[in-house]
Formats: structure tokens, C-alpha cells, sequence
């Protein structure tokens, strides 16, 4: 499947609304055109990217049930949103991207940066395996303090990173409730694959992994350092996380919705190495495709986190 290398590329494949329906329909049916109702695949086809089944006469379009459903917006303008999202190295924020497309209303330019972050957790994706760096870092609120103390207003998000040697391979992160067993095992047999080594420091949350059938290696600390990072490769992805969220939204974004940014994350940092910005922009519309609509009340209703 092709996809565009970079924005000349991009500006070329899509001039008109015509250009982005033929290639969500080469995404979205690949093998041809199937009756969404009874699996047919003898249709009319119409204008606008609409079609009709020639057995049971139910007609469709091609954004029908995916995430650009009931849209007023031109495709062109979503594929424009969708290249402007990925093309940038550290993303975009709402206000940012209403003004690089000239939309009227800032609500929609956040709508639609949420629309794109539910399509960034891709289906299938494997689970972290090897070495995995565990922790839990805090974002957010005005307080300091260690884990379980000062952490008044704070976010606790858990931290699975894979040690590649002296590099580092991919990451999850999660909101979760607290720094309990309970929370801490959730996220990991979620995340990591049984049989991998975890290196977590002591916390006793972590002393039942060896149960679940994981190798348990604990990082002590080799100096008397308070702010030693014993587990260096995790609180690096912190940094990084906490400088993101101040540098492109400046910290602005609801506590309940943190989820939703941490998956655009680590999207991100999963994907820091790869040379083309083409090969996102088609990965999301692959997942668009096939992602149920959601509207702006639920958006605002869903809770993605604790």
C-alpha cells in the first residue's frame, strides 16, 4: 500500500476529496467492496463515496461506521489534520492545530486530537518482552515527595520500558490507582510477557512476579544518594514524558483524559526512530477504518484512567 514520504508527497496524492475516498476505499476493502449487511459484493456504486448493494439494496458510504462517520468536514481537511499530527516530531496541541487549518472552533480541533489518539493504540500490538525496566513516576500537581507521600494532586502512572543493552526498546505507560500489588501486577501481565526479566527497585509491591512467571531482578542502590535514579532508563522516559506535556500542551489537558496522552506517547516513542512520517499517517487511517465513531459527549463523558 503506498503512502507518502513526506509533505510533497503527501500535497501530491491528495488534491481533492475524490483522491482521499479511493484511498480510504483501498484501505478500508482491500480485496473490493463487502456489503457491510449481508456480504455481498455486487454493488453500485454512487457519488460521494457511497454505494449500494446489489442483493439486499442497503446502501453505504465509505466513512459509514468508521471514525470520520456523519463528518461535515471534508475527508481532505481530516487527512490534512491527521498529516499535521504525525509530521510533527513532538505532536501538536488543539489551539496549534486549529490554527494551522483555520478551523472556526477550537473544540473541534480538540475533538478530533482525541478522535486520533484512540486510533494510536493499535490492534494486536505485542507485549514488551526481554529486559523490562519497571517503576511508577508522578505527573502533575505542585507537590514533591516520595511514592505513596506528597503526592497530593499527582497522577501515578506506571513505567515498563525494554533494555536493549546501553539503548532502550519499547514503552508502556499507565495511569493506574495507586502503587498496590494488585494495581502494579494489572499493568504488568497487561504489558510484559511472561517469562521476561523485570527490574524493579525494592518495593515490596513487586515481590510476587516470580508467581506470575516472571524473572525478578531487584536494583538496589550502590551509593547513599536520596536522588540517585537506581532505575535510570525509566525515570529517563519520565523527563521526556513530563517535558512533552508541558512543552506541546503545557501541561493543559484533563486529569481523566491523561490516559489518552500517554497512548499518543507512547505511540511516539515507540515509532522515534522510524524515518517515515508516510507510514504513521497510513497506520492511523488503518486503524480509523476499523474504529467505531465517537462523538464529542462521550469523549467528554469517557474517564481513561482513575
Amino acid at each position: 500500500m503506498k503512502y507518502p514520504a513526506d509533505q510533497m508527497e503527501f500535497e501530491e496524492m491528495f488534491k481533492s476529496e475524490q483522491d482521499c475516498i479511493d484511498y480510504l476505499v483501498s484501505l478500508r476493502w482491500p480485496n473490493g467492496f463487502e456489503c457491510p449487511q449481508c456480504g455481498s459484493i455486487r454493488f453500485w456504486k454512487k457519488n460521494k463515496g457511497r454505494y449500494e448493494c446489489c442483493d439486499c439494496h442497503k446502501e453505504t458510504s465509505i466513512t459509514n461506521n468508521t471514525m470520520f462517520h456523519k463528518s461535515t468536514k471534508p475527508l481532505l481537511i481530516w487527512f490534512h489534520a491527521i498529516w499535521w499530527m504525525v509530521a510533527q516530531k513532538n505532536g501538536v496541541s488543539a489551539k496549534g492545530l486549529q490554527k494551522v487549518l483555520g478551523l472556526g472552533s477550537y473544540q473541534t480541533a480538540w475533538t478530533w486530537l482525541h478522535k486520533f489518539r484512540r486510533l494510536m493504540v493499535l490492534s494486536g500490538r505485542s507485549k514488551l518482552d526481554g529486559i523490562v525496566e519497571v517503576d511508577e513516576v508522578f505527573v502533575g500537581g505542585k507537590t514533591t515527595g516520595k511514592r505513596g507521600r506528597g503526592a497530593e494532586g499527582k497522577s501515578i502512572i506506571a513505567v515498563a520500558i525494554e533494555v536493549k543493552g546501553r539503548k532502550t526498546g519499547r514503552v508502556r505507560l499507565e495511569k493506574i490507582t495507586d502503587a498496590s500489588a494488585s494495581s502494579l501486577k494489572d499493568f504488568i501481565e497487561r504489558n510484559i510477557e511472561p517469562l521476561s526479566t523485570i527490574i524493579t527497585d525494592g518495593w515490596p509491591s513487586y515481590s510476587e512476579l516470580e508467581e506470575l512467571g516472571y524473572k525478578h531482578k531487584i536494583q538496589k542502590s550502590t551509593v547513599k544518594e536520596e536522588n540517585e535514579e537506581v532505575l535510570p532508563n525509566v525515570h529517563r522516559v519520565a523527563s521526556l514524558l513530563k517535558r512533552w506535556l508541558l512543552g506541546t500542551h503545557q501541561s493543559y489537558l484533563n486529569k481523566n483524559k491523561l490516559g489518552y496522552y500517554l497512548d499518543e506517547y507512547v505511540f511516539r516513542y515507540n515509532r522515534r526512530t522510524s524515518n517515515s512520517r508516510g507510514l504513521l499517517f497510513m497506520r492511523l487511517l488503518e486503524q480509523a477504518v476499523i474504529t467505531e465513531p465517537v462523538t464529542y459527549d462521550r469523549i467528554i463523558k469517557e474517564n481513561h484512567g482513575y
